[in-house]
């Protein structure tokens, strides 16, 4: 993990970077903001940045969000800046940590921080598979395409192919080209010099030279805009990058993983995929079941999810019942393993007995588990469909589906079987219309 500490060297801030060491951080200094800031757009990369809460924490944060800098932060001083805490805590900051340092508050965060890479659990001989291809290529340099739906984990394996691969002490950086704008990517991936464009206010290394030595996931490629996959296929063909605005070429040493939860053989007959950059990026391809496909891997991560929020939110671990396994392994779990760790840790919080029944386990609206699909009476498909027109059908559809996903449209937009730039015309339509349309939720990679 990569610890960047900003602010004045002090004797507590050093004792905090010793603790961070000890537990395998890299730990780098930057005394002001705007020298952290300069070292993010130089492709220095963090996992986390600590803060002196006397800094501008505020401004920090807006200048990361202003310039899609994704990193925590963690604010941080004497035991006497109350005031201050709150204010960096309102501002945006995860978390405070008063100094002199607590060596197993550092080790927390730090455990925090790298413990989505965990989250690989693998029982189901299906996944068992998978794990053993990529335990065989994982050394390699060859790109690997990671294919399946949304929320089975192809983040979870990407981070798990880099942690085994021979650049594993080196970046592994990610970027969600289905979450982040068209006009926007370009810049994120190549970097951008000052002024290259309106807003431009200084240099930006893109993802590829922040992940120099190291790992790039580029998280759904399938979002990709032609255009600009014309330009990836170069970069990966020659290992140079041109910053947005820039007069010369800069060279990377980086593997490329990609993920996509669509069909990219048939993007490429429809068009909207590059025949040529998917060879380039699928010379491995692992294919990662859904969750109905391993039902072993359901119980155990479900055991998993329970323990890991009771420890979370300070509650009582319970055991899961043998009703309640059932249940859950029965299930259709459209939003795979991401849907089943939202449940278990709302059944770790409803649950009141010694163990944890059907009942705690929830949808988001608190319904009760979706019905399998042998369960569905043709009566109860039929009920809301007749008399309506195939388009109001296909929209409630659509809307039910994307407030079942919290508004996560990359998500909903996998339910439903089509792209998100569909989903996102349809839903424009709707709101010409004058249609209530769920705002956006938090298009996160969870692969």
């Amino acid at each position: 993990m990569r610890l960047l500490i900003i602010g004045e060297h002090s004797s507590e801030l050093s004792s905090a970077a010793k603790m961070a060491m000890d537990r395998g951080a890299r730990v780098a200094f930057a005394p002001t903001i705007d020298s952290g800031l300069s070292a993010l757009r130089k492709g220095q990369g963090a996992d986390l940045l600590m803060v002196d809460v006397r800094l501008d924490v505020k401004a920090l944060i807006a200048a990361l969000a202003a310039e899609r800098i994704a990193a925590p932060v963690v604010a941080c001083g004497v035991k006497t800046d109350a005031d201050a805490a709150v204010a960096a805590i309102r501002a945006g900051a995860k978390e405070y940590v008063p100094l002199p340092p607590d060596a197993d508050l550092i080790a927390a965060i730090i455990e925090a921080v790298v413990e989505e890479s965990r989250d690989l659990i693998a029982v189901d001989p299906a996944m068992k598979k998978v794990i053993a291809l990529a335990d065989q290529v994982a050394a390699s340099e060859a790109s690997i395409l990671i294919s399946g739906e949304s929320g089975v984990g192809k983040e979870v394996i990407a981070k798990y192919l880099h942690s085994k691969s021979k650049r594993a002490e080196k970046p592994f950086i990610s970027i969600n080209c289905a979450a982040i704008p068209e006009n926007l990517l370009e810049s994120e991936l190549f970097g951008h010099e000052k002024g290259a464009f309106t807003g431009a206010v200084a240099r930006r290394i893109g993802k590829f030279e922040e992940a120099d030595g190291g790992t790039l996931l580029l998280d759904e490629i399938s979002e990709m805009d032609v255009r600009l996959q014309a330009k990836l296929l170069r970069v990966l063909q020659e290992r140079m990058v041109d910053r947005v605005g820039g007069s010369k070429p800069v060279k990377v040493d980086i593997r490329v993983i990609a993920t996509s939860n669509r069909d990219l053989a048939t993007a490429v007959k429809d068009g909207s995929f590059r025949e040529d950059l998917l060879f380039r990026l699928n010379v491995v391809n692992l294919n990662v079941p859904p969750l109905r496909e391993r039902p072993l891997d359901i119980i155990a991560l479900a055991k998993h999810f329970a323990a890991k929020y009771a420890e979370l939110n300070s509650v009582p671990a319970r055991p899961i019942s043998e009703t309640a396994q059932r249940a859950l392994a029965s299930s259709l779990w459209p939003g795979n393993v991401r849907e089943l760790e939202n449940a278990m840790h709302r059944a770790v919080l409803l649950a009141t007995g010694e163990e944890i029944e059907p009942a705690a386990i929830r949808l988001p609206d608190g319904s009760e588990m979706r019905k399998t699909a042998s369960e569905l009476s043709d009566g109860e498909a039929q009920e809301k469909m007749i008399g309506r027109t195939v388009a109001e059908v296909e929209q409630a559809l659509i809307l039910q589906t994307l407030d079942h996903c919290l508004g996560n449209r990359t998500h909903a937009a996998n339910i439903l079987g089509i792209s998100i730039r569909t989903l996102r015309n349809k839903l424009k339509q709707y709101s010409d219309e004058g249609v209530a349309v769920p705002p956006p939720g938090v298009e996160r990679a969870a692969g």
